[in-house]
């Protein structure tokens, strides 16, 4: 259950310009993964005021950023330990913009910071980190690293464009991200621990 992110090689594909461009011109990946940041930080300020079309188009510079700084790093032979920590941090910060500016948005259109909208937007925002420390506890232990869905990244950038289109789903679209979430922690947890356990034999 890969979600939306099996459609990744595709999207890379639609990306092959870039990559070659940024080859030619020995552009450091890290900054793609600047970009990414940046991109969601735009994102999170059109979520605040529910601008979804702007939103969109920021969240997809979001997406691109973080799928071009792995690219070119393979494209340029430059992959490095440090470029996965910045790769990791850079994932984990755009993420926090982006439910920080649907947090803004609850409070705006709710009774504001006590509204319960801003506390399941919270609850989501803490339960969107569980499937990528699933994954990066597993492969500490020497497990492969699981990505995508059912409920990863680009799920949740869409999530993210519904709310602020409907903003009266707010409380609705950050429960679905929650169990999404909670779903595909679950679900990478198992195929890790079935995959360290034939390990072991």
């Amino acid at each position: 259950m890969r979600g939306l992110y099996a459609l990744k090689p595709w999207y890379t594909r639609r990306l092959h310009r870039l990559v070659d461009a940024a080859v030619a011109r020995t552009i450091s990946p890290d900054v793609f993964t600047l970009l990414g940041v940046l991109g969601a930080a735009a994102a999170g300020a059109f979520l605040a005021y529910g601008w979804a079309i702007p939103a969109v188009l920021a969240l997809a510079l979001r997406l691109a950023g973080a799928n071009l700084d792995g690219a070119v790093a393979r494209a340029r032979g430059v992959s490095r330990p440090w470029g996965f920590v910045l790769n990791e941090i850079g994932d984990r910060l755009s993420d926090l913009l982006m439910f920080a500016g649907l947090a803004v948005l609850a409070a705006r259109t709710g009774s504001g910071w006590t509204d319960t909208a801003v506390v399941l937007v919270a609850l989501a925002a803490l339960a969107a980190t569980t499937p990528t420390f699933a994954s990066l506890a597993a492969a500490g232990a020497g497990a492969t690293r699981r990505n995508g869905g059912p409920f990863g990244k680009t799920e949740r950038c869409l999530a993210a464009v519904v709310a602020a289109a409907v903003p009266a789903w707010l409380g609705a679209v950050s429960l679905i991200i929650i169990a999404g979430s909670v779903l595909t922690c679950t679900l990478r947890l198992l195929g890790a621990r079935r995959e360290l356990s034939r390990a072991q034999r």
